[in-house]
């Protein structure tokens, strides 16, 4: 029975101002998260960014120089943090997952997952940790 006034100043019912004022507030991106998305455009937001691409593709130039220095043959790495490398042996890419798991324990992205044009390759990632991505790396050059 309670009512207000809209903003032109028309009586309405206050259930009925709280239940627009509680879905519009809650159907929206959190305001924290669009502070955080606003600082991105900062100065000091680029500079963050920056080191965050700049930390991930150094290792996935680390992944590249590991791949080839074990012989494996490498694309990518260069413009995006991942890394793709032609399967050995003829091996299908989930073949390929299958061995790299079982002797490196190491896990990637069989290129059959991206359509049959990414059968016969495989994808690792530069996303992680650089202690990780290096023994990630020990363990392949030691296992292949």
């Amino acid at each position: 029975e309670l009512m207000g006034r809209d903003s032109k100043g028309e009586p309405v019912p206050v259930s009925q101002l709280w239940s627009r004022r509680t879905n519009t507030k809650f159907n929206g991106t959190a305001y924290p998260v669009q502070r955080g998305a606003e600082a991105i455009y900062s100065a000091e937001g680029a500079k963050e960014v920056q080191a965050n691409v700049d930390y991930y593709m150094a290792n996935a130039t680390l992944i590249k120089e590991g791949l080839t220095k074990v012989g494996f043959t490498t694309f990518g790495g260069v413009n995006a943090p991942y890394v793709w490398l032609k399967t050995p042996n003829g091996q299908d890419s989930w073949q390929f997952f299958d061995t790299l798991l079982a002797r490196a324990n190491v896990v990637g992205t069989p290129g059959s997952g991206f359509g049959a044009c990414g059968e016969g390759y495989f994808r690792l990632s530069a996303f992680g940790h650089r202690a990780q991505v290096e023994e990630a790396l020990e363990r392949i050059a030691k296992h292949f």
